[in-house]
């Protein structure tokens, strides 16, 4: 699918381009992403687009925590023992640190948001399990 017809799919607004596939990460990852650094000075914030059925392993952001700002499709946010929340565009979602979560996809939309991580001295991010087809499979 080339990029316009996926900006179609993403709502027509995709501000931001998506970037190159997400190969750097790409093992924390259930199906293909794509990445556009936006600015790396001071706050990183990153263009993540997920294809349909797409979404990132559980992690935990050390310190900082992250923000996720949904610009385009429909996709889910879950925090660990919560029930998964449905994102669509303009939503905005304030991770705190130290929370194990994931996002991505709905299995029949594109899916693209900013993701902003939050400064803290000794930040870090900890990548852990994927999120498993059975639980995936359950979402609407």
């Amino acid at each position: 699918m080339d990029k316009e017809a996926i900006k179609k799919e993403l709502g027509g607004g995709a501000v931001f381009d998506m970037g190159k596939e997400n190969t750097a990460f790409a093992k924390y990852f259930v199906g293909q992403s794509y990445l556009s650094m936006l600015t790396t000075d001071r706050v990183p914030v990153g263009n993540v687009t997920f294809e349909p059925g797409c979404r990132n392993n559980w992690h935990v952001h050390h310190k900082g925590g992250q923000i996720l700002l949904v610009t385009g499709g429909r996709g889910y946010y879950q925090a660990w023992g919560e029930e998964a929340q449905e994102l669509k565009v303009g939503d905005v979602v304030n991770i705190p640190p130290e929370v194990k979560h994931w996002h991505g996809a709905a299995k029949d939309s594109w899916f693209q948001h900013l993701a902003i991580e939050v400064p803290a001295e000794g930040a870090s991010n900890e990548w852990l399990e994927p999120v498993s087809d059975e639980d995936y499979e359950k979402l609407k």
